[in-house]
């Protein structure tokens, strides 16, 4: 190795400018090279709906520190002594040499660039498949600048009036809301039976009830078979019928970008993505890999996963610089935090959901609580959809999900931490967490989550699911499902197949309700249904259980 420590960093987006910047900071003599393929740098993708939809009114915005200044070539090499050589694709790795092949693509010549250390910051690409028209004008991808400006600008042509977005994940639902805000008539066509799977199916179905409230056509279990069209796109024909379109954007999900990697035989991990070691290392030991293009591990199950996001890639990136520069840093995981927002909802979870908690075996006990998220008496509350997913054997805490109006981030921010700490249920409920009216209730939601699955833990209550209610009702099962909400509520909006007798009445009508039939209580948001289920056990009612949520968290059709 030279007296100089040359490294040289594929890929200039998210985590290449961040191991960039701080190698430099680490080794103010290192000489450092971004290659990127690109000519946009170090800009915000996960901001890129919100320049559709003109909340970020200019492009540079997205590329700019915090104090307005653009991160260009210039900004690099004069601020941080990074030489960028953007429009320059890596065409090879020599790792024998320690060298790689590049090639400018203004002017197609190539040159070799010497390397002491390497890192692969190469990202990861859309998924397009390879459908019928799909090449059609006005047939957008969301991945970069190039896509979010030739959206714009069919937008601003009016050529994009009945919008389908392929793909109900978070870059299909992030977008949604901009092209609403643009007057377009949007749908959302996704394969799966539900949007969102990286929320279980019963808080996916309460925000797909959310878009359709704010009139997006959300199309689950529905396969694109073609587009049509003649010079642009006009219909997606699926497997349930056409669907008029004067724009499609593909929103289908990313493979991580590995073919420099593959071809230099670096070792794959099983999800597909570059196979590194706790200190970003690949199978090369002078090789490194950060961000959407590597494999991660889950903090819970310990097992590889791909979770492409740009807080995680950062925080590769950083780990990644330290170690090239000798120092000893480790990136621990990741629990597949995330957070969205649809139109004025909240979406987040961190950790496994039910399903998966359940595919990876565990025996799981959930809650699910709804609540204002501050002290119910200010204007300003706003309700907050908790779900909450515990192992029944050790308590811990496996994952969170949060959904609504309410401010959801930082309560899925406490149980990131919770599950990174190995922390039971019974840890959580006692955390000692900021209160006053104006932030949070006197008992934060996440504390009521907390103990609401303790409840159920110690074997005080026993929850039913608003899925295992509805396909009771379905198959007509014979039960009774009791609304102790007053008669004003009821009256305004009830689930079907309910009976009511308000909670207040309750004692006194014991005598209608048969002791031979499953009764499930529920109110609101099933805190009425609790101590319902506790007076029905009391007075000698054993088949007795409390619907998770009540009326507030029921994803299906109410009756008004």
């Amino acid at each position: 190795m030279s007296d100089t420590l040359k490294v040289v960093i594929i890929g200039g987006v998210a985590a290449g400018p961040k191991v960039a910047a701080k190698v430099v900071r680490l080794r103010p003599d290192a000489e450092v090279t971004v290659v990127e393929k690109g000519r946009f740098l170090s800009y915000a993708g996960c901001g890129l709906p919100y320049y559709i939809s003109g909340v970020v009114a200019e492009q540079a915005e997205l590329m700019s520190t915090p104090i307005g200044v653009l991160r260009d070539p210039g900004f690099f090499q004069k601020v941080k002594n990074v030489r960028v050589l953007n429009h320059t694709e890596a065409m090879e790795i020599d790792r024998k040499g320690k060298r790689i092949r590049i090639r400018n693509l203004e002017g197609n010549e190539e040159s070799w660039l010497d390397y002491d250390k390497l890192v692969l910051a190469t990202g990861a690409n859309p998924v397009v498949p390879q459908i019928p028209g799909v090449n059609l004008p006005n047939i957008f991808s969301l991945h970069g600048v190039e896509d979010a400006e030739g959206i714009k600008t069919a937008l601003a042509e009016g050529k994009a009036r009945d919008v389908v977005i392929i793909g109900g994940g978070l870059i299909g639902i992030e977008v949604t809301e901009a092209l609403v805000h643009k007057g377009c008539r949007v749908t959302v066509v996704e394969m799966l039976p539900q949007i969102l799977r990286v929320l279980d199916e019963e808080m996916a179905a309460l925000v797909a009830g959310h878009l359709e409230s704010h009139g997006v056509k959300v199309l689950t279990g529905t396969r694109v078979e073609s587009f049509e069209g003649n010079g642009r796109v006009t219909a997606v024909v699926t497997d349930k019928g056409s669907i008029p379109a004067d724009m499609v954007i593909m929103a289908i999900g990313v493979r991580p970008n590995v073919h420099l990697a593959k071809d230099a035989d670096l070792e794959i991990g099983q999800t597909g993505a570059i196979k590194v070691d706790t200190h970003m290392r690949t199978s090369d030991r002078d090789i490194y890999a950060a961000g959407d293009c590597v494999e991660c591990v889950d903090i819970v199950t310990g097992q590889p996963c791909y979770v492409p996001l740009g807080s995680t890639a950062n925080k590769q990136g950083r780990t990644a610089a330290m170690n090239v520069c000798n120092e000893n840093d480790a990136f621990g995981g990741v629990l597949g935090s995330t957070v969205c927002k649809v139109f004025d909802y909240c979406v987040a979870r961190t950790g496994l959901t039910e399903a998966a908690a359940r595919e990876s075996g565990y025996n799981v006990t959930i809650a699910l609580v709804p609540a204002p998220d501050k002290a119910h008496f200010m204007p300003d509350a706003k309700s907050l959809l908790l779900k909450l997913v515990a192992d029944s054997k050790t308590r811990k805490l496996l994952g969170a999900q949060a959904t609504g109006p309410g401010d959801g981030d930082k309560r899925i921010n406490v149980a990131a931490m919770a599950i990174t700490a190995g922390m039971t249920v019974d840890d959580l409920a006692n955390a000692d967490l900021c209160y006053a009216p104006p932030f949070s209730p006197a008992m934060d939601n996440i504390i009521t989550a907390a103990n609401v699955t303790k409840n159920k833990l110690n074997g005080y209550m026993v929850g039913v699911s608003s899925a295992e209610v509805y396909q009771m009702l379905q198959e007509k099962k014979d039960f009774v499902f009791l609304d102790v909400r007053s008669q004003g509520e009821y009256d305004q909006v009830r689930l079907p197949g309910s009976t009511l007798i308000p909670l207040g009445a309750l004692r006194s009508r014991l005598d209608e309700l048969p002791k031979d039939k499953e009764i499930i209580a529920f109110c609101k948001i099933s805190l009425r249904g609790y101590e319902a289920a506790l007076i029905l056990k009391a007075a000698g009612f054993e088949k007795v259980s409390v619907m998770d949520g009540g009326v507030a968290m029921w994803p299906y059709e109410k009756l008004q």
